[in-house]
């Protein structure tokens, strides 16, 4: 097998473009689907994060264009950031006669109208969008005989099943299709089979466990310790941070607090503009500020070689989400560090994300780690077990509130004994339902 890219026989103009970006040696999963697709045949991919997937793909995607200059390709991606850096990544690989567009939502019609009047034969979007072009009759893929779905597995976690199947609908039933996904559960397999012809299973690494150059870190705290902790591993560490929080609220009031203690920081989450979304990254990329808190919207996709340290200020809802999270730093083969903050009531997650890792507990953990109020992971979703928040039972610092906004409890909460407001027993007066006839 070849072991540069001259061995596979890519056009010249294109073997030019991968040496001034400075392709030299391919990597595992490269060396593996390259060849394939470039057979014409379909591949159903997984790899571990930060290894060179995007090449993986793109690379038989722009020589089968260079063939076809008739035909259309598409990629699709569960995030705007992901289908923005897979378009920044292949565009220098491009040649000049390929136009690409990015069709992602938050960005404004009119602008990707005009990308699209230019009649692009490379289309990169997520699912959302993608549709809503097709349905208004701006986008046409009856061309489209080259198909990517990248990161499909979170793109059915957020629900997207229903968008890919519409936009098929609008292809070509002959086409090559290439599937990534960093888990391979039944539905995927399942997906494959109706997508895709025979496909070649190409797999490198593991997907549910971190490269190996990721130092990780256990950091054992309380609620009340957890941001003294934070500044304690912001201080003793140098180069760029990515903190990871659960919340989008949590992501502004973090970031917020931190510049507050002379940090230089800024939050992405997904209820930003579109261009706020991309001057934050921007400005992270370019280092204008060390540290750049997120939620889950920059766990897959982000590829920033800088970044030296991920630290899970919260840790994933999902065990897989973790894998995810961490890949962030050591790119691309260079070293680095994840930093996780546990409390007592991150017992569970933590027990169900080194099962994943690892096919065991944690035998290091704290005994009152082991059963702790939060309840453990259900599945993908969220947590099964008692509520540790005001509303149910008792709250995480062991206080009841009087009354709840959402909960609708009056008075003692249920779990102390006392029963919802409309449960409560009134004095029933019959008059009042059945009055009595008159005399």
């Amino acid at each position: 097998m070849s072991q540069d890219f001259n061995g596979f026989g890519l056009p010249a103009k294109l073997l030019q473009s991968l040496a001034r970006m400075k392709y030299d040696t391919p990597t595992p999963i490269q060396l593996q689907t390259i060849p394939l697709a470039l057979e014409g045949k379909d591949v159903l991919g997984s790899a571990q994060t930060g290894t060179g997937k995007t090449a993986a793909f793109g690379i038989p995607l722009i020589v089968h264009l260079m063939n076809n200059p008739a035909s259309t390709a598409l990629i699709m991606t569960p995030t705007r950031e992901l289908a923005a850096q897979v378009r920044a990544a292949l565009e220098p690989m491009l040649p000049f006669d390929v136009k690409a567009a990015l069709l992602i939502g938050g960005e404004s019609m009119p602008k990707q109208f005009s990308q699209l009047n230019q009649k692009p034969n490379l289309i990169i979007g997520t699912p959302g969008r993608i549709t809503d072009h097709l349905m208004r009759g701006t986008l046409k893929l009856e061309r489209a005989d080259f198909m990517v779905l990248d990161e499909t597995d979170r793109m059915l976690d957020m629900g997207f099943g229903i968008q890919i199947d519409k936009v098929l609908t609008f292809m070509p039933k002959q086409r090559q299709t290439l599937l990534f996904s960093a888990t391979m559960p039944a539905n995927i397999i399942k997906l494959s089979g109706k997508y895709m012809h025979k496909p070649e299973r190409v797999a490198v690494g593991s997907t549910t466990t971190p490269a190996a150059n990721i130092h990780q870190e256990l950091v054992h705290t309380t609620d009340t310790d957890k941001y003294t902790q934070l500044l304690a591993q912001l201080d003793q560490r140098k180069g760029s941070v990515i903190i990871f929080v659960k919340t989008k609220f949590g992501t502004e009031k973090l970031a917020k607090r931190l510049i507050a203690s002379d940090h230089k920081a800024d939050a992405i989450h997904g209820d930003l503009q579109q261009r706020r979304r991309d001057r934050v990254i921007r400005n992270f990329r370019d280092q204008r500020y060390r540290i750049l808190v997120a939620t889950d919207v920059a766990a897959r996709g982000l590829d920033i070689p800088h970044i030296e340290h991920v630290i899970n200020f919260d840790l994933p809802q999902c065990p897989e989400d973790y894998i995810h999270r961490i890949g962030r730093t050591a790119r691309a083969g260079a070293d680095g560090c994840a930093v996780n903050l546990l409390t007592p009531a991150d017992g569970a997650k933590w027990k169900a994300i080194h099962r994943l890792m690892h096919g065991k507990d944690d035998p290091s953990m704290p005994a009152s780690y082991a059963k702790p109020s939060g309840g453990g992971y259900k599945g993908r979703g969220g947590y099964k077990g008692k509520n540790t928040g005001p509303f149910k039972g008792k709250s995480a610092d062991g206080r009841f509130k009087a009354k709840s906004g959402e909960g609708g409890y009056k008075g003692k909460p249920a779990a102390d004994g006392g029963k919802p407001a409309w449960k409560v027993n009134k004095p029933r007066n019959k008059a009042n339902f059945k009055p009595k006839k008159a005399a």
